[in-house]
């Protein structure tokens, strides 16, 4: 399986207002995740998630995890993870109800998870597939600044 590059520099991921608005822990796994360094965007995700963090963006944080953790899984050549940590994070995402958070489109995020990943799901064992070239997601954050977990600590 190839990974394709996803970071073009003539289009940046997020604005000064979301470096202002959001955890530095989601702006670091954001820059990680784009590098194509998905271990090292689950690390930082979830020192945050291990945090004092509301219900919702806990279980935002773990989709991300889980979706960054699919990529890392392919990379060492372990499709079956990687589909379980695919499924995973489509689980979490609906059980969100949000088609934004932290200014993350999640609509178009899933479709662009889906392209890269729904091919793990056409057999019973996606070990009997040849990888096909994958895309990651680009994560790059709507303009607007949203509200997360109001209820936060």
């Amino acid at each position: 399986m190839v990974v394709i590059e996803t970071t073009t520099p003539e289009h940046a991921s997020y604005t000064d207002d979301h470096v202002t608005a959001y955890p530095v822990e989601y702006i670091a796994g954001i820059d990680l995740y784009n590098a194509g360094e998905f271990h090292a965007a689950h690390d930082v995700w979830e020192e945050r998630w291990m945090g004092e963090v509301g219900p919702q963006e806990k279980l935002f944080l773990q989709a991300m995890i889980q979706s960054a953790v699919a990529f890392h899984h392919l990379e060492i050549g372990r499709p079956g993870a990687a589909r379980q940590m695919y499924t995973r994070a489509k689980e979490k995402f609906a059980l969100l109800g949000s088609n934004v958070f932290m200014s993350l489109d999640l609509v178009d995020y899933q479709a662009q998870l889906d392209r890269a990943l729904s091919w793990l799901l056409t057999v019973p064992d996606p070990r009997e597939l040849t990888a096909p070239d994958v895309q990651p997601p680009r994560i790059s954050l709507l303009p607007e600044i949203s509200k997360f977990d109001l209820s936060r600590l």
